[in-house]
């Protein structure tokens, strides 16, 4: 219901708008095509000024997953757009619910090609591109429609970035500011396939569960599947935290483990929840699959892109799992020694793993005494990330389990900051190689200035470890992957952070709790070089083409 509208401009109505959708914090870049939003922001909102427009979305993207709602990034027109469109690119794959507002010229000059200063050709195809939806706003009149349609689809499930481009006098223009509650989301539908599904589920004596980042906002339904039916449960790396990784039933993100692979191999059925099944995850695709295999999606062209689902669901995850869970007699076809298998395989692959990683496992052991259950870990594509924080590292909440899920490195400083900002009340740990930190080494300054509850886990081979071990593991001489690395003792100190280092395991703990202690910006370099090698150098599981 709408109140009574108070005149305003466009910095204003933006405000309401975003304070209409629990939005506190808005990260961006001040602009001559943005000051009177920025302006609005900053005086009733908080605005931070993060140094390139990519961390501006890539902060809103972490915010959002924090909070579980939206998140909102502003740009400048132009160069300031492109610059935010490889985060869009990720917010995209990851359906993250990011309002983009970006400037425009003039509304009297859109389209004009006169190069006008900030103009680009087509910025709105660009950002359609890279957006779950985009839009262009005409006239102060139609402004908060527009933003409020945004609003909703960003926030639609599945969701994904909404961009809407201002021309910069309809921002000053004087519009109506309405307090309104957003709209309900369109009811559900009811899932279609579903009788057959539940029959094969009932059925099922060696059955698995998949779950993907689909399933994270119906955890305590799955949770209770998981138990109801006594079966194993894998994940995606997006599906991780949905069931508390400590569960004796969840296996987690070790579906391409030698284990994982013949636990698959043995199943009769797998039921996969909102997965995209990405080919890193699979071993491009090479995971052995049941015939029988249910796939619930929301797309009805999910079930079968990737591996032949021949019984597909189309529907909500939510409401499937509240069918499934009115089966009689659910489990009592399972096998008893499947239950036990699935708790056995689930210690022995994290015993493997931590045989291959050697001291290294303490890193992750450290990082996880070091924090609250709650807090988010946002990791960046880095070996430790890729190694150890994306399997071993328990997760038990989706909404701390942040990372770039279309695999663009040098975007988790950005989404750590977003989700320390989020919720200042807890710590958040960036994980993060010093290679990714250099492609924005100048949010280090947003560190420094904003003063989130953020510790820096720099871990530091000079370069670009993961390429470097592919490059080695295939007899290479190894090729663009050594970088210069800065001091980072010195660069914390001349910003104002605080910084420790840890080199070598049995500094790991102490170095981590004193950090997380100091409520405060913390830089931690993790010098691998005295730290020493895995036993295992990690790969990622991926074929390289070969023609």
């Amino acid at each position: 219901m709408a109140s009574e509208s108070r005149p305003g401009n466009g910095g204003d109505l933006l405000v309401q708008v975003l304070r209409d959708a629990g939005v506190d914090t808005v990260f961006g870049i001040v602009s001559v095509h943005n000051q009177p939003l920025v302006e609005a922001v900053s005086r009733q909102l908080r605005f931070v000024p993060v140094r390139h427009e990519a961390t501006a979305v890539n902060a809103a993207d972490g915010y959002a997953r924090a909070t579980g709602g939206l998140g909102c990034a502003l740009t400048s027109t132009g160069t300031g757009a492109g610059n935010a469109a490889g985060s869009l690119i990720e917010s995209l794959a990851s359906g993250t619910s990011v309002l983009h507002i970006t400037g425009q010229v003039e509304s009297r000059y859109l389209g004009s090609g006169r190069g006008f200063i900030h103009e680009t050709k087509d910025q709105l195809g660009m950002l359609t591109a890279v957006s779950a939806y985009a839009e262009t706003i005409r006239d102060a009149d139609s402004a908060a429609k527009v933003l409020r349609e945004a609003v909703a689809h960003a926030l639609a499930t599945p969701g994904g970035p909404a961009s809407v481009e201002w021309p910069i006098d309809l921002q000053y223009a004087q519009c109506p500011v309405t307090a309104e509650a957003p709209p309900a989301g369109p009811a559900a539908a009811a899932p279609t396939g579903l009788d057959e599904a539940l029959r094969a589920m009932g059925q099922a004596r060696r059955p698995v569960i998949w779950a993907g980042g689909g399933a994270a906002r119906a955890g305590d339904a799955l949770t209770a599947l998981v138990e109801r039916w006594g079966v194993p449960l894998l994940t995606s790396n997006s599906g991780r935290g949905a069931v508390p990784e400590d569960h004796p039933l969840c296996i987690g993100n070790y579906a391409t483990s030698p284990l994982g692979r013949a636990l698959l191999a043995d199943a009769d059925l797998v039921l996969s929840l909102g997965t995209h099944f990405r080919s890193n995850e699979t071993g491009d695709y090479s995971i052995p699959m049941p015939t029988k295999h249910i796939q619930v999606d929301l797309d009805p062209a999910a079930p079968g892109r990737v591996f032949p689902a021949d019984l597909p669901v189309v529907g909500e995850i939510g409401a499937f799992l509240a069918a499934a869970g009115r089966i009689d007699g659910l489990g009592d076809a399972v096998e008893e020694h499947w239950t036990v298998r699935a708790r056995e395989t689930r210690d022995r692959v994290r015993a493997t793993q931590r045989a291959g990683l050697g001291d290294h496992a303490v890193l992750c052991d450290a990082v996880r005494a070091a924090l609250p259950r709650d807090a988010v870990v946002a990791r960046d594509v880095t070996i430790a990330s890729s190694s150890w924080g994306n399997r071993l590292l328990p997760m038990y909440d989706p909404r701390a389990n942040v990372f770039p899920r279309g695999g663009g490195i040098g975007q988790g400083l950005g989404m750590a900051i977003g989700a320390a900002l989020a919720d200042e009340t807890r710590p958040t740990l960036a994980l993060v190689g010093d290679g990714g930190l250099a492609v924005h080494l100048g949010e280090i300054l947003t560190l420094a200035q904003e003063k989130p509850w953020l510790v820096l886990l720099v871990c530091n081979d000079g370069g670009y470890g993961v390429l470097r071990n592919m490059q080695i593991g295939a007899g290479e001489r190894p090729y663009a992957v050594d970088l210069a690395t800065p001091d980072f003792a010195l660069l914390a100190q001349a910003v104002g952070v605080e910084y420790r280092r840890i080199a070598a395991a049995g500094e790991a703990h102490a170095v981590l709790a004193d950090a997380v202690s100091r409520q405060a910006p913390v830089l931690v370099e993790v010098d691998l070089a005295a730290y020493g090698p895995m036993p295992t150098p990690f790969t990622p599981p991926v074929t390289v083409p070969v023609s």
